[in-house]
């Protein structure tokens, strides 16, 4: 990830390499390095294929570039609004709110439970959320590369409420997948409408959706392609899959609907507009805004309501990677998600800040905000399988990250996504490997060689032998928790 080495220290500042375009290693001055973590929808427990797309790499690489010396911020939260909540909620007889505090709760117990070190884990209901998704919303329309627009909305016709466009499926028109969703196919990965689908279905209920005339708000993507495309020509480091997808989507880019018909969610800040109780902004919009709300509320906790700059105003406007004399931008981003969110971390986030920078075709300026730093790059990881079948709570093929930590040490699992993790390609987690890794290599290889480095000096330097000096080092003692190997009969 953007050719990171190792930390060296000269006259005690921090420094890392980098790969240079000629191949060489520059040394850097220390950065400050925001860790944008991807934001676990607020309807349920995290299971192990989650958390191997976004949780461990995310805080693998933030301890890392910790202990190398930079300065990092590691956010996320839970992402709660939106159709699916709702009809959740009415599901199980409660509000959309209970139900997001509900699983709030439970996620963060699943992700403390692995370890994961954030510096803030949010919420997308809090009211600096709100405030900031409609700062950008409002920058954006003044730099108009938001638009209003009349569109044909997918609506239940047992319900009557808005059928998000993840929640149709149909064929593509484009390659003929039969399993594409409204918004794209993920065979071909165009963008879509759910209009676009052929033989459409709700997936909630089975039922043929009805499309009716509605006025909306859309994110005029097209305004935006140059500026996207010169961006992701930088981009040269981003792993090949990544970067070849986010190229292709240039090539169609269409005007993309940011509110919808719907009751729970962000308010239109617009006049005419924020008091219509039925309009609300789409959730793909003022979720993927929270990792902005996150740095902000982070810097208002932390006492000095500016620091959130420091990691999203660099002095390039871009948060590139500075040159080996350490001029240029010093802040960099890293994005941590799931392959089936590229599109919102490549593209229309991209597209957002820019929008908002007023750096697109129809030019503009920057809101109160100032100029918004672009992703460094985008990491995105494969699909974790499970035995040859993918995970699917609905179908019971599913291990919960918290039924996983009543058995075995966070650590066992943390390692397995570390060593065997779908980083390039997709990974399939079975049982017999799960042990094999535990046992063959925690244990017995890492586990050992550390109990070997921590006993042999205590063996040869005895109590007679330690320095008296205050403030010298305690003599190690022997770790209290050690990683377990694991049975086969447990392994099931």
């Amino acid at each position: 990830m953007g050719g990171a080495v190792d930390p060296v220290r000269r006259a005690g500042t921090p420094y890392w390499f980098a790969a240079a375009p000629d191949g060489s290693l520059g040394l850097l001055l220390m950065s400050h390095v925001l860790a944008a973590v991807a934001w676990p929808y607020a309807n349920g427990p995290r299971h192990i294929g989650h958390v191997s797309g976004f949780g461990v790499p995310s805080d693998v690489f933030a301890r890392y570039m910790r202990m190398a010396g930079h300065d990092v911020l590691m956010v996320s939260g839970t992402d709660e609004h939106g159709t699916p909540i709702q009809v959740q909620a009415d599901a199980d007889g409660v509000t959309p709110r209970e139900l997001a505090d509900r699983y709030n709760r439970v996620i963060v117990e699943d992700l403390h439970g692995l370890g994961l070190s954030y510096d803030l884990f949010t919420r997308t209901t809090t009211r600096n959320h709100y405030a900031v998704v409609q700062e950008l919303f409002e920058g954006m329309y003044r730099n108009g590369y938001i638009v209003p627009k009349t569109t044909m909305g997918a609506i239940s016709p047992s319900t009557g409420r808005t059928l998000p466009d993840r929640y149709i499926e149909g064929t593509c028109p484009i390659c003929g997948y039969d399993s594409a969703r409204g918004d794209q196919c993920d065979n071909c990965g165009n963008q879509l409408d759910p209009i676009d689908l052929i033989d459409p279905k709700s997936r909630i209920n089975g039922e043929t959706p009805k499309f009716v005339e509605t006025e909306h708000f859309f994110l005029d993507l097209p305004a935006l392609a140059e500026v996207l495309r010169q961006w992701l020509d930088t981009r040269d480091g981003w792993r090949p899959n990544v970067l070849r997808f986010s190229r292709n989507l240039l090539d169609d880019l269409q005007p993309r609907a940011i509110t919808r018909d719907l009751e729970w969610g962000v308010p239109i800040p617009l006049d005419g507009w924020r008091d219509r109780p039925d309009k609300r902004i789409y959730v793909w919009f003022d979720a993927v805004i929270g990792y902005l709300s996150a740095s902000i509320e982070w810097a208002r906790r932390s006492g000095d309501p500016e620091a959130w700059r420091k990691y999203w105003n660099s002095k390039d406007g871009e948060g590139s990677v500075p040159s080996a004399d350490g001029v240029g931008g010093d802040a960099r981003s890293y994005y941590f998600m799931g392959k089936d969110n590229i599109v919102f971390h490549s593209v229309i986030w991209p597209a957002l800040l820019s929008g908002y920078s007023g750096e697109g075709s129809r030019d503009g300026e920057p809101g109160e905000l100032g100029r918004l730093n672009l992703p460094t790059e985008v990491v995105s990881s494969e699909y974790l399988t499970m035995e040859g079948r993918k995970f699917s709570s609905s179908r019971k093929v599913v291990i919960y990250v918290r039924d996983f930590l009543e058995r075995y040490d966070a650590d066992a699992l943390r390692y397995f996504i570390a060593a065997a993790g779908p980083e390039s390609n997709d990974t399939d987690f079975t049982w017999a490997e799960f042990l094999r890794r535990n046992n063959d290599e925690l244990v017995a290889g890492w586990g050992n060689l550390v109990n070997r480095s921590v006993s042999m000096p205590r063996r040869t330097s005895g109590p007679s032998r330690r320095s008296t000096r205050p403030g010298s080092p305690r003599p190690t003692r022997r770790c209290s928790r050690w990683p377990a190997p694991v049975s086969a009969r447990s392994a099931t």
